[in-house]
């Protein structure tokens, strides 16, 4: 369907899948006498469904095996951000186990993920956010998935200060205040106006309005919608700590 390593991927986790499942969601049809899968979901969110999960397998697994923790965090993931159904799930795990053992390299991954969302920041962001909550499902983000998370981010073209935040955020925060700076991607010595610029622009960037009209479908506007209202309550939180109108 697209080719390359992250084509590669799909095809040994869908034919597998296609063995035991007739479809996901009624959306994927399969023909067990074919190793070719021919499917009729948007190639776009196809590409973000085996590239997210391909990515954060190689995250996972970048401390040399995949803890408990960090499975039941992409477990999460699935039910709770992107609310997929059963089929899908089961869909989401074959392609993160195929990765695991499938070829190519996670910089591969990155690079070719980038190559078709280059045109939508939010989508990298979103990105780089899911890499070290995974990462830090187990209590510490060890120095290789750091690397890797880092190396993604450059792939991507994200400002280093994004990175930061990042990491800041599921370091450990000394409080929630600091937290709220993190989500909005500034720091304490931000200006009210710097503050309320970055609150527009992710806004905007996070709306599930936004993602719709990029045609991203309603599996992925969940955690959309999430990351929307936290910053909305991010951007609350510093509003009433400075007094900011």
């Amino acid at each position: 369907m697209f080719g390359g390593p992250l084509g590669m991927i799909a095809g040994i986790a869908f034919g597998h899948m296609f063995d035991k499942a007739d479809d996901i969601s009624g959306q994927i049809p399969y023909q067990q006498s074919q190793r070719t899968a021919y499917t009729t979901l948007d190639r776009e969110q196809m590409l973000f469904f085996v590239g997210a999960f391909s990515m954060l397998a190689r995250i996972a697994a970048a401390d040399g095996s995949v803890s408990t923790h960090e499975r039941q965090k992409v477990v999460e993931f699935i039910r709770s951000d992107l609310r997929l159904g059963l089929r899908e799930e089961e869909a989401a795990l074959r392609v993160f186990d195929a990765a695991l053992t499938g070829g190519g390299t996670f910089e591969q991954f990155a690079a070719q993920f980038y190559q078709n969302f280059s045109h939508a920041q939010n989508i990298l962001q979103l990105m780089i956010d899911i890499f070290y909550r995974v990462a830090a499902a187990d209590g510490q983000i060890n120095r290789s998935e750091e690397e890797m998370i880092r190396r993604a981010a450059q792939i991507f073209h994200l400002p280093d200060s994004f990175v930061e935040m990042l990491c800041n955020r599921y370091g450990g925060c000394a409080n929630a205040s600091d937290k709220a700076y993190a989500i909005l991607n500034v720091t304490r010595t931000a200006t009210d106006d710097e503050i309320k610029r970055a609150y527009r622009k992710l806004s905007i960037e996070f709306h599930p309005d936004t993602l719709a009209a990029k045609g991203m479908g309603e599996e992925f506007l969940a955690h959309a919608t999430s990351k929307f209202r936290e910053i909305q309550q991010a951007y609350e939180s510093i509003k009433k700590e400075r007094g900011i109108k």
